[in-house]
């Protein structure tokens, strides 16, 4: 292998785990910009994801596609009935608070999902098997693949949603100016509610799709939504595009320096670029400096 062919092979492992993260990253951005709130239990939504999925294949006999659309659905549940109860405004009085709430619902639902499966680390069959593909000469997992593919037609999606639709219109004018959509008719809380249900979808797929890649375990969506945190403040969370495009930078270089030279120094690429980036463009690659 050749210096270059061995440089796409690697910046393609990257791109795909990138792809994740911006996933992840979406569903932070969808909140705050409705909510003005970070989620920080969007990692354990993922998790949830993952381990539903696991559960309704290994536990209820449910063939993949069926065990993931129960639990994508799940958990789409689980993230309305928690902004409902917990980050409503009548238990959450500051924006300040309903994070901290949002951190506690994080380590209370890691704590059930220890309870539930255990510490042991298990794995989730990949869709497709686990051959590879050639890519422009990089060896792609088909895993990989499918994370291009769910995450185009994720992107596509919200496109058409947010353009196109009653209701995305209304999310994007509650984005853009909240008191603004109060006066226009614009129910603010049943769009704060539906930002929390798309970011636990959001969560969900990421989760489910990345599952055959690492192994499920009730802290696997820590870093996941640790990294899609970055992802969202790299690239700007004005967009949904913006954290695709952070999750695409943060996977190459945590790619290229395991390659070059140490996975030990994987993790703090993330933490060092969401210093650089706040201290340098705290509104992120494509969002307008305010």
């Amino acid at each position: 292998m050749t210096e270059l062919q061995y440089v796409w092979q690697v910046t393609a492992a990257g791109l795909g785990t990138g792809l994740l993260y911006g996933l992840v990253g979406i569903g932070f951005a969808v909140v705050f910009n409705v909510s003005g709130i970070i989620n920080l239990a969007q990692g354990e939504f993922s998790m949830l994801g993952a381990m539903l999925t696991l559960f309704g294949i290994k536990t209820l006999g449910l063939p993949l596609l069926l065990a993931a659309v129960l639990a994508i659905a799940a958990v789409t549940s689980l993230g309305i009935v928690f902004e409902r109860v917990c980050i409503n405004p009548k238990k959450a009085f500051s924006i300040q608070a309903a994070i901290i709430i949002t951190l506690g619902a994080a380590i209370f639902i890691r704590g059930g999902a220890m309870i539930a499966w255990g510490k042991d680390h298990h794995s989730l069959p990949a869709f497709s098997g686990q051959g590879s593909a050639r890519v422009l000469g990089a060896a792609v997992p088909f895993q990989t693949l499918w994370i291009v593919g769910v995450t185009a037609v994720v992107i596509a999606l919200l496109a058409w949603w947010f353009r196109n639709t009653l209701f995305g219109l209304a999310m994007r004018s509650c984005a853009d100016n909240r008191l603004g959509a109060q006066f226009v008719g614009v129910n603010v809380r049943t769009m704060v509610t539906a930002s929390f249900a798309m970011s636990a979808t959001l969560g969900a797929i990421a989760g489910i799709v990345a599952a055959p890649l690492t192994f499920v375990w009730y802290e696997g969506g820590l870093v996941l939504g640790i990294k899609g945190f970055v992802a969202a403040i790299l690239g700007g969370s004005g967009t949904y595009l913006g954290p695709v495009v952070g999750g695409l930078v943060l996977g190459v270089l945590e790619s290229l320096s395991a390659g070059y030279i140490s996975s030990t120094y994987k993790d703090s690429i993330a933490f060092g670029l969401l210093i650089l980036i706040m201290a340098v463009r705290p509104t992120g690659l494509l969002a307008r400096p305010r």
